[in-house]
């Protein structure tokens, strides 16, 4: 009998050969790392957004580094709907057979989401009998990055609304049997609430962090050092927010969650799964160095075979500590 690997996990029904996957805008659509990286080592790939139409993004610079981490503003550029499903999806069919594909969908409105899933999974191929977990047409499953501004509300983002974001969870559950991971925003009032709001509506797992809204200032210029003002700080300084928010989140639902935000080595994986994340997402580290989610795999099989683990999923969620 063929023993079984002690980094494979299981989430949301799909099986991972790993815990560890490529955070949404960090590596595109994939094809942007072929021969720097293999992502196909990787548990799974999460794609650059993708929105109904094409996206050119906020104006320069989109990108400033801090102490700790970075600070970005690039406004959700994309090819769009079109460009995705008929260039990006299939290069990424064809080029990961073993990564799970994750893709990350946006909107200025709910019907956006509702219509990328939807016309998605009419080029991935439609199943009720088990097709929503075998990955054709590059699809595994969605992400849906909720905190996107609303325009009908006035620019208010979609997870600050109970109502709201039950309404797009339920127009992209409706477009898809693929499991439906939505990502929620660090400044929610109450992370846990909000994860319960989200699963009552059909989310089938979590993400859990977006970025932090912040601002750097150029003093010489007296102007913010981003082109769009205020951007998303990410990075190794936002890792105990993250953790923080799995461990509430994960203590309130019983979905897979994938924690997100400040992972650049084995031990901060580590950090996240003990808090409750069944999969770790690499950002701003893979930013940096392609090669960092990969060295993190390396990391996770060493400090398994140190400790005599012989299944990672083992240590989901057992931080021994409660509040």
């Amino acid at each position: 009998m063929t023993r079984a690997d002690p980094l494979s996990v299981v989430a949301a029904g799909l099986n991972f050969q790993n815990p560890i996957v490529v955070a949404a805008g960090v590596a595109g659509y994939g094809r942007e790392l072929q021969g720097v990286t293999n992502l196909d080592r990787l548990g799974g790939f999460v794609t650059k957004a993708v929105s109904v139409e094409p996206r050119k993004g906020n104006s320069a610079m989109r990108v400033a580094e801090i102490r700790g981490g970075m600070l970005n503003a690039v406004g959700l550029a994309n090819p769009g709907l079109e460009a995705v499903r008929t260039q990006h999806l299939p290069w990424l069919a064809s080029h990961l057979p073993h990564a799970r594909k994750l893709v990350n969908v946006v909107g200025n409105t709910i019907e956006d989401y509702a219509r990328v899933v939807g016309t998605l999974e009419l080029s991935a191929g439609r199943s009720s009998s088990g097709g929503s977990r075998d990955g054709r047409g590059g699809i595994d499953a969605y992400e849906l990055n909720l905190s996107c501004p609303n325009v009908k509300q006035g620019g208010l983002e979609f997870s600050a609304d109970p109502a709201t974001m039950r309404a797009v969870i339920v127009a992209a559950r409706a477009e898809t049997s693929r499991p439906i991971f939505v990502k929620l925003s660090p400044t929610l009032p109450n992370i846990a609430e909000s994860a319960r709001q989200a699963v009552d509506a059909g989310a089938d797992g979590l993400t859990l962090i977006n970025t932090i809204p912040g601002m750097l200032i150029d003093v010489e210029r007296r102007r913010p050092r981003l082109g769009f003002g205020t951007g998303g700080v990410s990075g190794s300084a936002i890792l105990p927010v993250g953790v923080l928010a799995t461990w509430k989140a994960s203590r309130a639902v019983k979905v897979p969650v994938i924690g997100v935000g400040g992972v650049s080595s084995a031990e901060d994986a580590l950090q996240y799964i003990l808090a409750g994340a069944t999969l770790v997402g690499v950002g701003t580290a893979a930013f940096r160095d392609p090669r960092a989610p990969e060295r993190i795999v390396r990391g996770l099989r060493r400090w398994c075979k140190r400790h005599r683990v012989t299944s990672i999923s083992e240590l989901v969620g057992t931080l021994e500590w409660s509040a």
